[in-house]
């Protein structure tokens, strides 16, 4: 139990959340060429949020399928599956879980473990809680953003061809981006 106090969300209710993955989006962005970004998603996900009576006890759970990237190039995409990035056949699913939430302003600091082609390191997340309320089919809703950076040659990522101009083709760091809504089990 934590003894620090926090201002309670309008809304916030403890109990046990399944992440809807119909309105929210696991997404990601990573420097290319080293000009710009590419941005993609993972379109197939689950996972549980527990909320405790105090929000410092919560807890978060996930499971991607890594197999679902989308990055809006089909060819892309199947790189990515491949050997050279995540070896989808080897390693078909990237897991998240919570070790611990602490306040950051108005908003909070969600540290976890993330564990990706075998590998388990340390990520945080910011969170901002995006609010707590009934939906008009008789449940009751919760949404939160979180944002948080790895290096992909933390985790074996390391294909990454260089440019002739100087530079490479793919940057290191990957920009995670999630918008989540979970709905609270009867």
């Amino acid at each position: 139990m934590s003894n620090t106090t926090i201002t309670l969300i309008p809304g916030y209710v403890a109990g046990t959340w399944a992440i809807d993955p119909v309105h929210s989006e696991v997404g990601f962005s990573v420097r290319h060429m080293m000009v710009s970004k590419v941005r993609g998603k993972f379109t197939s996900f689950r996972g549980e949020i527990v909320t405790g009576e105090n929000l410092l006890d919560s807890s978060v759970t996930a499971a991607i399928d890594l197999g679902s990237i989308d990055t809006g190039n089909p060819q892309r995409d199947g790189h990515i599956r491949s050997a050279d990035f995540f070896e989808v056949d080897a390693n078909p699913t990237m897991t998240y879980r919570s070790t611990g939430i602490r306040p950051d302003g108005e908003d909070y600091v969600l540290d976890g473990e993330l564990t990706l082609k075998g590998k388990t390191l340390p990520v945080s997340l910011h969170l901002e809680p995006g609010g707590f309320g009934p939906d008009p089919y008789g449940g009751y809703r919760a949404g939160l953003t979180a944002v948080g950076e790895i290096r992909r040659s933390d985790f074996g990522i390391d294909f990454n061809p260089a440019l002739e101009t100087g530079g490479v083709v793919i940057g290191d760091k990957v920009t995670l981006h999630l918008e989540i809504e979970a709905v609270l089990n009867p």
